[in-house]
């Protein structure tokens, strides 16, 4: 008789409710996972936010978080579940606290990435901190923000050094769309950032050492931006778009990110890769939202089924060192650095574990999206979305979509 363990799943939640009710769906799907001589279950609860003693014990074994990016309370828990539990975690909170987007583009321009030029500017408006007078007027040199910008070149965008959801995102196309900006940017303190002719921009969304690297459109209506479209890179841009989302998450131990970038030929230029909450909403994702929803669900059961530990230590010299290295040329580097992120991810194994313990997930997969109650998943999704007189033609925009899935899937 085989030894059985049981496992927690902690759902860390704000206000999202169609890929939650998902994952828990397709997770009871799966059942007991038999892996040689244990027998693994699984079960999800989602979290609460309640006081804690820093000696509390921790019952779930892993956490997917959605959380703690902009709540803080849960970020110190989770801090302290991985310290002193051992808990393991889709994404690292000591490094999306510390590792914004300003650090997250310094480290990969230290990796040789083809970042675009990008210039950090002094608030616009005094910060609320009393030091602050004395500290500007015998400290703060002054600049000529025009100047920067003609040296950037137009167009450009403005941006939040720590990002946000678009927050505070301003396309640049002359003077006065630079100082209309920057004037309305008050206390954040902002990237001025060159942009790239380029013909695709792609949108990866990595879990674990899974990557779907997407045709987005950013200046479509939400959900329209994710394009249904194969192929739509080259077969070298394609293949490190997969890789520089696979590297960026493992150089700094995030299993759940997104990474938008700028592709011109075989030329790929990351602009955003520190998303700490990456979209997975069916009204967005549609076509690819259960291949995201499978992806999070195998990753989580791989994960706690062969004891794969939380590093919060993430060895980043191992990654200077090929950066370093004069005898490497661009390709190459990138393949070296995709080589370290695979051992972090234990890709062969993940995938050797998931077609010897999970051999019919893709089939329940396909099946459990054709049933009511993924249906019902989208309808109560689209009636929460769209007001009462679009939600017959989302319904049936969305049903098309995944239709289509399920058809390229039995194909």
């Amino acid at each position: 008789m085989p030894d059985r363990s049981q496992h927690l799943i902690g759902l860390l939640l704000g206000a999202e409710e169609d890929w939650p009710q998902a994952f828990e769906a397709l997770l009871r799907r799966v059942g007991p996972v038999t892996a040689g001589d244990r027998t693994h279950e699984f079960e999800t609860e989602r979290l609460t936010i309640e006081p804690f003693d820093l000696n509390d014990p921790v019952r779930v074994g892993l956490v997917i978080d959605r959380l703690a990016y902009w709540y803080y309370h849960p970020r110190e828990w989770l801090k302290k579940a991985a310290l002193m539990n051992g808990t393991y975690l889709l994404n690292s909170p000591f490094t999306f606290q510390s590792m914004e987007k300003h650090s997250a583009y310094c480290a990969m321009l230290r990796l040789g990435l083809k970042i675009p030029r990008t210039v950090l500017v002094p608030y616009k408006n005094p910060v609320d901190n009393v030091r602050w007078a004395y500290t500007s007027a015998k400290y703060n040199k002054t600049f000529d923000l025009d100047a920067i910008a003609d040296d950037l070149g137009y167009p450009m965008y403005m941006k939040p050094f720590d990002g946000g959801g678009w927050r505070g995102v301003s396309r640049i196309d002359n003077r006065e769309d630079l100082h209309t900006a920057y004037d309305q940017s008050g206390e954040m303190l902002m990237h001025l950032q060159a942009t790239v002719e380029y013909e695709k921009f792609a949108r990866a969304l990595s879990i674990g050492a899974e990557t779907m690297v997407m045709d987005f459109r950013p200046d479509e209506p939400m959900h329209n931006r994710y394009a249904v479209s194969h192929d739509f890179l080259s077969p070298s841009a394609g293949h490190q778009a997969v890789a520089i989302s696979r590297i960026v998450n493992a150089f700094f131990g995030w299993e759940f990110n997104s990474c938008e970038m700028l592709v011109a030929g075989d030329s790929v230029h990351p602009i955003d890769y520190a998303n700490a909450c990456p979209d997975v909403a069916i009204t967005s994702l549609h076509y690819y939202f259960p291949w995201a929803i499978g992806a999070l669900v195998k990753w989580s059961v791989f994960s706690l089924a062969t004891g794969r530990r939380t590093k919060v230590d993430l060895h980043t010299e191992r990654y200077f060192a090929i950066a370093d290295d004069e005898s490497l040329d661009y390709d190459a580097k990138i393949d070296a650095y995709l080589a370290l992120a695979d051992e972090h991810f234990e890709t062969a194994k993940y995938h050797e574990w998931c077609a010897q313990n999970l051999p019919h997930f893709d089939e329940q997969l396909v099946e459990w999206v054709k049933s009511p109650d993924f249906d019902r998943i989208l309808t109560e999704t689209v009636a929460a979305t769209y007001p009462a007189h679009e939600q017959e033609k989302f319904t049936a925009h969305f049903r098309g979509l995944t239709g289509l899935w399920v058809s390229d899937q039995s194909r």
